[in-house]
């Protein structure tokens, strides 16, 4: 018998970035703070995004400035950015 894990989607209309760090948090698996491209795969996943391992690899790729293999706290407003851009999610302006 497999378990499957429910999780939150994301709130309709247009998000903040509070909201998107809110709703990433839930696959933080190790809950170390960090998302890992592991971890951003699967929240792909869980919005029924194709290729989502490649949209993985290359947010990592385009956000992971410190090249640790995760997205710290400091990096999530370009998490957020990359996002809005290049996977087409509804976001509120960011305010920099």
């Amino acid at each position: 018998m497999a378990f499957m894990r429910y999780y939150r989607g994301l709130p309709q209309g247009e998000t903040t970035v509070e909201e998107f760090r809110a709703w990433l948090s839930q696959f933080d698996a190790d809950g170390d703070g960090r998302i890992s491209r592991e971890e951003l795969e699967e929240a792909l996943r869980s919005l029924n995004l194709w290729f989502a391992w490649w949209k993985a690899r290359e947010a990592m790729r385009a956000v992971d400035a410190n090249r640790n293999g995760a997205v710290d706290a400091d990096e999530m407003g370009r998490l957020y950015a990359f996002a809005h851009k290049h996977l087409h999610l509804k976001m509120n302006q960011l305010e920099e």
